[in-house]
């Protein structure tokens, strides 16, 4: 007898249902109803489920029923470092990599200014990080002790100097607060995933009081994770295979979406050209990023304003006029879906170039620098030109005409030599939007979520 697994994503504007079959690894049926975060959880996921139990006749009995959320503007943190090239690097990519969304970050003493943005960001949790273990810690123990003095109320996860420890815990005793290893425990060194489990431990059992997520608990098990977490996972798995099933290999992630465009790398991204050196800090091999100025609704102004009107009439055929009128009405309608052939040319060419950016900034770059030795070339970030896979996901690409010629933009150009983007990677496209749904099933079952992956995006067309 077949067993199942329900698949759940409280997305902020859909909740979406995945029902699968585990010992086929397959999706038994699809369905979404609105995020009714806002009002009552529980009514969004009553019209999911209606609607999947009316396309499958019945609703089979469950083995497993998980979820994720990035409901009511995901999880949005605020990190604080002493460095930015360095612990606050640290903290941000920790944050990044649990499936955060940042919304300020913030390097050495904070001064009232700074308090009183922190508090006006309104955040979700703040990550204090700051000194080597044994290093400095007069800034952060500053920090500590003006952010417990202060009126925010939300969890805090201390990521920095050990030797600061006391003093920090004596600061927040009137907080929540969780400590865990230094992000940066020596100079140049990442210690960044107990932090991650840090901000998922919290977003599991606070977090999501705070969203109302938990008024449906009646209708899932467990809720794992943030939703780019989960995505994150898929990728993970699908790159790294599982037991004797061997994975794609080195890959790219890509999900522009109407608030953020988000881009995922499992790749050591080491230079792939002898005699190129690596500046700056160690790269993990799992990356995210997230680019909160080019969402494809609430940030079209932004993307409008980053590459001018020339470039979107070139790419859409709309004049600059109606294209500016459009935009305007999309910054003020992000829950619009585009009808009109004008509207879907727009976009598409506001996907094609929040996708371009946003892998650009993803990617390292090269540069040659003069040394006393002479001349070398030094590579920041990510080399990422020899990736395997490119998969795109989210509702533009999925619900792309040529979903290829979006992803095709993402890719190294000869006008951009510096820019370490990829090559030729074989591209996937994520149709069913079944990434989030490996990623949760990897948990349990990860031989059912890596067939179930590889199944359908080396089959979708």
């Amino acid at each position: 007898m077949s067993e199942f697994a329900l698949l759940i994503d409280f997305g902020s504007t859909y909740t979406k249902l995945r029902a699968i079959n585990l010992d086929e690894a397959k999706i038994l049926g699809s369905s979404q109803g609105p995020s009714t975060v806002t009002s009552d959880i529980n009514v969004g996921m009553e019209q999911a489920l209606n609607s999947l139990k009316n396309s499958l006749g019945n609703l089979p009995p469950f083995k497993y029923r998980l979820a994720s959320s990035s409901a009511a503007g995901g999880l949005k943190m605020i990190t604080i470092g002493l460095v930015k090239e360095l612990t606050v690097e640290a903290a941000k990519r920790a944050a990044l990599g649990a499936g955060a969304k940042l919304i300020g970050i913030f390097a050495n003493r904070l001064n009232s200014a700074d308090l009183k943005q922190i508090i006006d960001l309104n955040p979700d949790i703040i990550l204090l990080a700051g000194g080597t273990d044994g290093g400095d810690s007069q800034v952060v123990i500053h920090n500590a002790k003006k952010l417990g003095e202060s009126s925010l109320d939300c969890p805090f996860i201390y990521a920095g100097n050990r030797s600061a420890v006391d003093e920090v815990s004596h600061a927040f005793a009137h907080k929540n607060l969780v400590i865990t290893e230094n992000v940066m425990p020596e100079f140049n060194v990442l210690n960044i995933e107990p932090a991650r489990a840090a901000i998922r431990d919290i977003f599991i059992n606070r977090i999501i009081h705070a969203k109302g997520i938990d008024k449906a608990k009646g209708q899932f098990d467990h809720l794992l994770m943030p939703t780019p977490s989960a995505v994150m996972e898929g990728a993970r798995l699908i790159a790294d295979g599982y037991n004797d099933s061997t994975g794609l290999g080195e890959l790219l992630v890509i999900d522009p979406g109407g608030a953020t465009t988000d881009v995922h790398s499992i790749a050591t991204g080491n230079p792939s050209v002898q005699g190129v050196i690596q500046r700056g800090l160690p790269e993990t091999r799992v990356k995210r990023t997230v680019e909160g100025d080019l969402g494809m609704r609430h940030n079209a102004v932004t993307i409008l304003e980053t590459v001018g009107v020339d470039e979107l009439v070139s790419l859409s055929k709309i004049h600059g006029e109606k294209i500016i009128e459009m935009i305007t009405y999309l910054s003020k309608n992000p829950d619009s879906v585009p009808q009109s052939p004008e509207e879907i040319a727009l976009d598409s060419a506001l996907a094609s170039t929040a996708l371009k950016i946003a892998m650009k900034r993803h990617c390292g770059s090269i540069e040659v620098v003069y040394t006393a030795t002479g001349p070398v070339t030094a590579q920041d970030g990510k080399d990422l030109t020899q990736i395997k896979t490119l998969i795109g996901t989210g509702g533009v690409i999925a619900h792309s005409k040529d979903p290829m010629a979006l992803l095709q933009c993402t890719l190294s150009s000869s006008d951009e030599p510096n820019s370490l983007r990829p090559t030729s990677p074989q591209i996937l496209i994520d149709r069913d939007y079944i990434l989030y749904a490996c990623g949760l099933l990897s948990q349990v079952d990860p031989k059912a979520a890596f067939n179930l992956a590889i199944e359908r995006l080396t089959n979708s067309k």
